[in-house]
């Protein structure tokens, strides 16, 4: 008995059909348009029996045998054309590979790209294949979806057969023996691979057994990781976990976050035309040379980490905002840049040397421009600290530490996939402003690299992984002054 219950002399079948995502419209003048993920595209001259397989392609896999069968005139001329509309809207031409056993495909080449090309060569007998060490497997909808950064298509494992060739190519080996450790049939097996290599998330070795990804010195320094995460976030690829629109289906997440009750203090608001007059200007700011110095022993006053936070993070305003393409939304204005003024991050303020506000952890509420106090346990306050002073290169805790959090519903909700990458490139942001605004108040501002798992999680009493701390910054004075 054969893996998933096959018998006999199994073979595989070819399979095409159009991703879920597309629709087919009648256009002007006899123009055929589709709709698809990557924009609309004209296919004019369309015969009647191209586009009668074009509605077929939208219901689910077929053979291109069948779809043959059902269309009227010249067979040579219907190929060609379903060929060069295939080859148009390959961004949308999801590729199956079935057994003749009439239960569906093994499995699935579903494009994340607008112009990937798939070629299922058959493989040479005795070449080594694996995984890319790229690719990665997770659940998704009752199968397993492999995919890799490097790749132009995601592979939906449908069947245990599938699934089997796929768990046997964590090293090099060759058809026969993953045949041999499976069970099934050695063409069979030798058609999945190809199809595997066809998608770009296994890898076929050269004549000498090389694989080219093991020894491509631009590849070396990406981890797998890191490479997935930019290929995921940079764009909104097709098909990642959070696409657009993924999480609006509920209300939209709110501007400012709803602290919990506790102590709260008012802060000191500067008089923003005192600060146009007496500031440094900008260029004065840029060309002082930034450095990361020892920490004093001196201690912030209230009033001077309520100017700071005002100057740097305060809600200006509240209105609409508009993304292209995107939802309307309630937005903040803020001194510091957010894609679409979503403002996602919120910031933590670790008290341990103060004029005006006692040691403790603190939420900032940049609406009303407030703390509240959040976590006044000293161990964790002190674990915070350490953290900072290592991260510094100190040997003495920080007078005040940032700690800047995200609520990723918050710009998930419009960005998707983008979401954290954008995350990130705010937190930058938010740091330069700091640090500027910092150096214009005679204070010394820089970040540091802290790397405490879910310590800071817990110290902050955040509700992980709706929210999520992403960077820090200390606060001091400059040891001239």
């Amino acid at each position: 008995m054969l893996a998933d219950g096959l018998e006999g002399s199994p073979e595989t079948v070819r399979l095409w059909s159009l991703s879920e995502d597309t629709l087919l419209e009648a256009g002007e003048d006899d123009t055929l348009v589709a709709i698809t993920w990557w924009g609309e595209y004209e296919l004019a001259s369309i015969p009647e029996a191209v586009r009668e397989s074009l509605s077929r392609l939208l219901l689910g896999p077929v053979s291109m045998a069948n779809l043959a069968s059902s269309a009227r005139g010249g067979a040579e001329a219907w190929a060609g054309t379903l060929r060069r509309v295939l080859n148009r809207l390959a961004g949308s031409v999801v590729h199956s590979l079935a057994l003749n056993d009439g239960r569906g495909p093994l499995l699935s080449a579903i494009p994340v790209t607008q112009s990937p090309v798939f070629q299922a060569e058959p493989v040479p007998p005795g070449r080594q294949v694996k995984l890319s060490r790229f690719s990665a497997m997770r659940p998704d909808g009752g199968g397993l979806l492999l995919e890799s950064p490097r790749a132009r298509y995601r592979v939906a494992l449908l069947r245990p057969p599938a699934m089997l060739v796929v768990s046997s190519l964590a090293g090099p080996v060759t058809v026969a023996q993953v045949a041999e450790i499976t069970g099934l049939a050695e063409p069979v097996v030798a058609d999945i691979i190809a199809f595997l290599v066809a998608a770009g998330v296994a890898l076929l070795a050269d004549d000498w057994a090389r694989f080219t990804e093991d020894t491509d010195g631009d590849l070396a320094v990406w981890s797998p990781g890191d490479l997935l995460f930019h290929a995921r976030s940079r764009t909104w690829q097709k098909g990642g976990p959070t696409d657009p629109g993924a999480h609006r289906e509920g209300a939209e997440p709110p501007v400012v976050k709803q602290t919990a009750a506790g102590s709260t203090f008012p802060l000191h608001r500067p008089s923003p035309a005192m600060l146009q007059a007496n500031d440094p200007t900008l260029s004065e700011l840029l060309e002082d040379d930034h450095t990361c110095p020892e920490m004093t022993e001196r201690a912030l006053s209230a009033e001077q980490i309520g100017e700071l936070l005002f100057r740097a993070a305060r809600v200006r305003s509240v209105g609409p905002a508009y993304l292209p393409g995107g939802p309307a939304h309630e937005a903040s204005q803020r001194p510091y840049f957010s894609v679409a003024c979503l403002y996602e991050l919120e910031i933590y303020v670790a008290i341990n040397r103060c004029v005006g506000l006692a040691r403790g952890i603190y939420h900032y509420d940049p609406l009303w421009h407030t703390l509240t106090l959040t976590n006044d346990d000293a161990g964790g306050l002190d674990g915070l600290l350490d953290l900072a002073m290592v991260g510094a290169g100190s040997h003495r805790r920080p007078p005040v530490l940032l700690t800047m959090t995200a609520r990723m519903s918050r710009i998930a909700w419009v960005l998707g996939n983008a979401a954290y990458a954008t995350t990130l490139l705010h937190v930058g942001a938010l740091q330069q402003v700091l640090y500027l605004t910092a150096k214009a108040m005679g204070l010394a501002a820089h970040a540091v690299p802290v790397d405490a798992g879910d310590r800071v999680d817990r110290s902050l009493k955040l509700e992980w992984p709706a929210e999520v701390s992403v960077g820090e910054c200390v606060l001091d004075f400059p040891p001239s002054r």
